[in-house]
């Protein structure tokens, strides 16, 4: 496997860049209102790949941050991956025909395993199952719903279906600042052979040095929100980090 890949994260909320608490778009800080400007200052501080969230569309079930996520596209020449409300073929031809790298599907995982399958199938490489935790249990919806499935179960669906990765999210740590779920992330990439990225919760450098412990060898990467919104995460040195270290 190559380098543990760190995925700064750009989420969106009414064409501003926000994070939230627990997935609670009641609680949203607002931290820019320029998304492509966010995104180039990640790439020009070395990051490899963008982590874009339409959060409107993940409640709405559609694209809502059309010319944001547009905008991120056309600032960087670094690969950006893309959730939120894409539950259509026709909605995943068109962000890869935009420029998008890689579509992450959540809700339409649990409702629809066949269309992510085909979907997988289509495009190869280029969609990954976004598994978003809460008590254990898979939540859809932009998190609204729980579905009485777990995350095990739910990876397990598209153990062979040619998924690029799984995002497995603890909604209980995210936007809180409490450090990345190692034992639950890790539990998930051993019981599959679907390259898991861990997500919510990471808080400092410190999660980055755990994340490349050597008992954390089967987790493929972490995503990064609000430590580095925050300055608790000094970008230039996590990239550094990530990029010396090998699985």
């Amino acid at each position: 496997m190559d380098a543990v890949i760190l995925y700064p994260a750009i989420d969106l909320k009414q064409g501003q860049v926000v994070r939230l608490k627990q997935g609670d778009m009641d609680q949203a800080t607002v931290y820019g209102a320029d998304p492509a400007a966010v995104a180039r200052g990640f790439q020009d501080s070395g990051f490899e790949w963008v982590h874009v969230v339409d959060l409107d569309g993940a409640f709405a079930g559609a694209t809502v941050n059309l010319q944001a996520v547009e905008g991120v596209l056309d600032s960087v020449s670094i690969p950006v991956q893309l959730g939120g409300g894409i539950r259509e073929m026709a909605a995943v031809e068109g962000w890869l025909g935009r420029g998008v790298s890689r579509i992450i599907l959540g809700t339409a995982a649990v409702r629809d395993p066949d269309f992510v399958k085909a979907a997988a199938k289509a495009f190869p490489g280029k969609i990954a199952v976004g598994i978003d935790a809460k008590g254990g249990y898979v939540a859809v919806q932009g998190w609204a719903e729980v579905s009485e499935l777990t995350s095990l179960e739910l990876a397990k669906r598209f153990e062979d279906a040619g998924i690029a990765a799984i995002i497995y999210t603890d909604i209980g740590r995210d936007g809180l600042l409490k450090g990345l779920d190692f034992d639950g992330t890790r539990a998930l990439a051993e019981a599959v052979s679907i390259p898991v990225i861990a997500s919510g919760g990471l808080a400092s450098i410190e999660d980055v040095k755990t994340l490349l412990k050597p008992e954390n060898r089967a987790i493929a990467g972490a995503i990064t929100g609000r430590a580095l919104y925050d300055g608790r995460l000094d970008q230039v040195e996590a990239v550094a980090l990530t990029r010396g270290a090998k699985v």
